[in-house]
């Protein structure tokens, strides 16, 4: 009976990628009438896979002992105290103009990334000597990052207002970059949807204490020891995080509900036919230039998602609060994300460091994050934290990287509010095997 509904969905998803061309075809006519406020809050109506329930907190607050992980060293103001304003008082501050979604503009960040991308191709190809290849690799890597970026607004809705448009041109560019379109999708509305909450957001999630605990050392070091977490995407979609069950490619995963099955599979095909064009170019030119043309900038581009993505959600200068219970709700989960400036990089990756008004309004087109930002900064006050200015190269987000992997392991098992502790013993097992 099984193997029968997963051939109907094959079958289905088949079905559904030829006419995606159609669909693009049918949907020029509309576009020039498709620019409009949205007024809707993205993944918060959507159907989710039913949560589990909290664990009933033991001791409701915070930890003792949070002044001397860094709360309230400085002043006192604390971070995990409930807002004196409201969601809507910050959507009230941001102009109207910014909730405009210009499919045109949007497709226009599109040609201008995949003409870059060709380009570098081909100037790689031409000179194709070992001066060029790392400097190919570097730049390549990075506009497959910015390709997921716009795929990513595909995924909220922020890239049109036309979910043809956004499924289609989200599935050519993730699709392009090995990433399942609508699998990442649907988990990455999970995370909006439950951002800051222990159990159940689903990206870099803390370990509670008694999972972490279980977790052999190899384990622990593999996801505490810079660089190997910023490879641990692909992994990621395959078996999701520590704690958590499913595949980003399995319509049956614990990740998605039956009425997303039909779409899994859609861009689980889509994701295989891109991993049978990359072995067909292997078996025509060769499995090294295949591997000097696609397969180096992909692995710079996991080490750009997976750094760019933890920095979001870790590595303040002041530690910040994650909620449990009855202590969480979406504002205060949103403001636990955190603003970046990646220097050169912020253009090209279209301000995806723009992130806490991002999150507590993914809706909002990434060309009007910045200016949304600033408008909101006066209601936000001291729970918006200002992003460190950088260099060309945000070189100095790798001490924030490196230092919130030495301190922050995991959370207590029971309070509302929680903030990471340390585990003084992990380091010190790798002093003294090299002793």
């Amino acid at each position: 009976m099984l193997e029968e509904s997963f051939q109907s969905h094959l079958e289905a998803a088949w079905s559904e990628c030829g006419e995606m061309i159609k669909d693009f075809i049918t949907l020029l006519p509309t576009w020039f009438s498709t620019v409009s406020v949205d007024k809707s809050d993205w993944g918060l109506n959507k159907t989710s896979p039913p949560l589990k329930p909290p664990p009933p907190s033991l001791n409701g607050g915070h930890r003792e002992g949070d002044a001397t992980n860094g709360v309230g060293e400085e002043d006192d103001f604390d971070p995990g105290a409930p807002p004196p304003f409201r969601l809507a008082e910050i959507r009230a501050a941001i102009p109207k103009h910014c909730w405009v979604k210009d499919p045109w503009r949007s497709l226009s960040y599109v040609a201008r990334d995949v003409f870059v991308v060709f380009g570098l191709a081909a100037a790689a190809i031409y000179f194709n000597n070992w001066v060029v290849w790392p400097f190919y690799w570097a730049a390549q890597g990075t506009m497959f990052w910015a390709l997921f970026v716009l795929g990513h607004d595909c995924g909220h809705g922020s890239f049109s207002d036309i979910p043809k448009l956004n499924s289609v041109v989200g599935h050519v560019l993730h699709s392009s970059i090995l990433v399942p379109y609508h699998g990442w999708r649907i988990s990455h509305r999970t995370h909006h949807q439950n951002h800051g909450h222990v159990e159940n957001d689903e990206s870099w999630v803390p370990l509670p204490e008694k999972l972490y605990k279980k977790l052999d050392i190899t384990s622990r070091i593999l996801r505490f020891t810079v660089p190997f977490p910023i490879f641990a995407y692909p992994f990621y979609l395959w078996t999701r995080s520590p704690g958590k069950k499913g595949s980003h490619f399995n319509p049956y995963s614990d990740l998605f509900v039956p009425s997303e099955r039909k779409n899994v599979v859609t861009s689980t095909v889509c994701w295989t036919l891109m991993v049978a064009l990359l072995i067909c170019a292997s078996f025509i030119v060769g499995v090294v230039p295949v591997l000097k043309i696609y397969g180096v900038p992909y692995l710079i581009f996991i080490m750009w998602l997976d750094f760019t993505t933890y920095l979001h959600h870790h590595g303040h200068e002041q530690k910040l609060p994650w909620y449990r219970g009855k202590e969480w709700n979406y504002l205060r989960g949103g403001l636990t994300t955190v603003d970046r400036d990646y220097g050169w990089f912020n253009n090209i990756h279209h301000d995806i460091g723009t992130h806490v008004i991002h999150h507590l309004f993914p809706q909002i087109p990434h060309y009007h994050l910045i200016e949304a930002t600033k408008a909101a900064k006066p209601v936000l006050g001291k729970y918006y934290r200002e992003p460190k200015k950088s260099g060309p190269i945000p070189l100095h987000l790798i001490k924030n990287l490196v230092g919130s992997m030495k301190q922050d392991h995991y959370v207590s098992d029971t309070g509302d509010v929680l903030y990471y502790q340390t585990d003084p013993q992990l380091y010190g097992f790798q002093r003294s095997k090299s002793e």
